[in-house]
């Protein structure tokens, strides 16, 4: 008989926890869409917030806090506090991910939930609402698409393949080994790009700018769990709930094709 995992069990646990929230952070916003909700812009042209954003960001908290008072709180509609730091574990959350895409009326938006325990993600999210997919992943149990399991691409070498990055970033001046050749796509929001590649739609992502924590933590473990490597682009681990929750851009791959492209950000290497 199998001995019980406490660590996994508390990540399903959360998963379930997750799961609910969305659920409910989805029905709120569709409360809103098509309805012309109040838009604000942030300072330091950091984009804009709806009435929706903060409605879903306040659901969520009182949904999500009181289920795991011990956990911390990191939201992009919550101003930061030093409190998560003190905390062995936090929700990472982005209320509403593409909030621009949400003023506009259209379909590719969702909410992004994450737990991170230690600096590691133990627990995942995205809910795509109006096009009906919902991602979940727990440490060690794999990652579904509305429920069904999803696994990386198995794409060993990067030419012919197909990355998430914007074209202008496959030249030399980003892949010093050697620029590879794959055809080169966008998507939007930050969560759905990565959960995009989770399922195996793509065969990789590359991000070389800082990414906010909540934009990524939900994405980098639906990644990790359907059998990609995720790091940072030069090949380092992601850490969060760090003090500047922003990460250094991310990379993820299945493990022969991420150690490629690692590689040909390197300098005087032949590609791979």
């Amino acid at each position: 008989m199998q001995e019980p995992d406490p660590d996994r069990d508390r990540a399903r646990e959360d998963l379930a926890l997750l799961f609910d929230a969305a659920e409910a952070a989805g029905d709120l916003a569709m409360a809103f869409h098509g309805q012309s909700p109040q838009v604000w812009y942030k300072p330091d042209d950091a984009g804009p917030v709806t009435e929706a954003d903060l409605a879903v960001n306040d659901l969520l908290h009182a949904k999500l806090t009181p289920a795991r008072p011990l956990y911390g709180w990191l939201s992009e509609e919550t101003p930061d506090t030093p409190d998560r730091l003190t905390r062995e574990a936090a929700f990472i959350i982005d209320p509403i991910d593409g909030t621009r895409a949400f003023a506009a009326e259209d379909r590719i938006w969702g909410h992004s939930l994450a737990i991170a325990h230690h600096g590691i993600v133990t627990a995942a999210v995205v809910f795509m609402p109006m096009l009906g997919k919902m991602y979940g992943a727990a440490l060690g149990g794999g990652a579904t698409l509305n429920g069904a399991p999803i696994r990386a691409a198995d794409r060993p070498a990067p030419d012919g393949g197909t990355i998430l990055a914007r074209k202008s970033l496959m030249t030399p001046a980003n892949w010093p080994g050697g620029a590879p050749d794959m055809a080169a796509s966008q998507r939007s929001p930050m969560a759905y790009r990565l959960a995009c590649v989770a399922e195996g739609r793509f065969d990789a992502v590359f991000v070389p700018s800082l990414i906010w924590e909540w934009d990524l933590a939900g994405g980098a473990l639906l990644l990790a769990e359907s059998g990609h490597s995720v790091t940072d682009v030069d090949g380092a681990p992601l850490r969060f709930n760090r003090t500047v929750p922003r990460a250094p851009g991310v990379l993820a791959a299945n493990p022969a094709l991420h150690g490629a492209l690692v590689r040909r950000r390197m300098p005087g290497t032949a590609g791979g």
